[in-house]
């Protein structure tokens, strides 16, 4: 894997495609965001379920596999969706066999949810395969090149969110969806 980098830009006095810059940067997150998103959408269309389904399943195995046990709340809370959505998406879950409920020992009244045996082996089998490859790929990265990627991920995060943060609230903010006229 070599460490050259190069671009359509042409580059300063280093000569053509020898330079990157921000955009190439944003347009090479933007090529990993559409393949991510295609390597979501084959795990999903393999397993049969949607994508809430899938982030459920994952959460879930990764509860397990960590020896924590979820219930109908946390997943709710977990996946941003109300607790009506979550019922729905557990149904559909329960009745195509990825996951069952259980009764919760500590709580009479409470129902632990978990992936079943043949569908959490499936799950795993695909997100497993994409996340080692992924892995693989990311070990390759010296330490503060890692660093570097972390902090500028988290800032491209922090941007984002803060969008959808300054959106919902504006949505909020005159009851209609509509943003209100600015004053002059």
């Amino acid at each position: 894997m070599t460490s050259e980098v190069t671009t359509g830009a042409p580059g300063f006095w280093y000569g053509e495609g020898s330079r990157v810059d921000a955009v190439d940067v944003l347009n090479a997150l933007r090529r990993y965001r559409t393949a991510e998103s295609a390597a979501q959408r084959r795990a999903r269309e393999a397993l049969g379920i949607g994508e809430n389904a899938l982030l459920a399943l994952r959460l879930l195995i990764d509860a397990e596999t960590s020896g924590r046990t979820t219930n109908a709340k946390e997943l709710a809370e977990r996946l941003g969706i109300t607790a009506a959505s979550t019922s729905a998406l557990v149904d559909r879950l329960v009745r195509s066999g990825h996951v069952e409920r259980r009764p919760d020992p500590d709580d009479r009244r409470g129902v632990i949810l978990s992936a079943s045996g043949s569908s959490m082996r499936q799950a795993i089998r695909v997100i497993d395969d994409l996340d080692t490859r992924t892995l693989e790929v990311a070990e390759h990265l010296p330490g503060d090149d890692m660093a570097v990627i972390v902090d500028f991920l988290d800032e491209m995060t922090s941007v984002v969110d803060e969008i959808d943060a300054d959106r919902a609230a504006a949505n909020s903010s005159d009851g209609d969806g509509m943003r209100a006229p600015r004053s002059a």
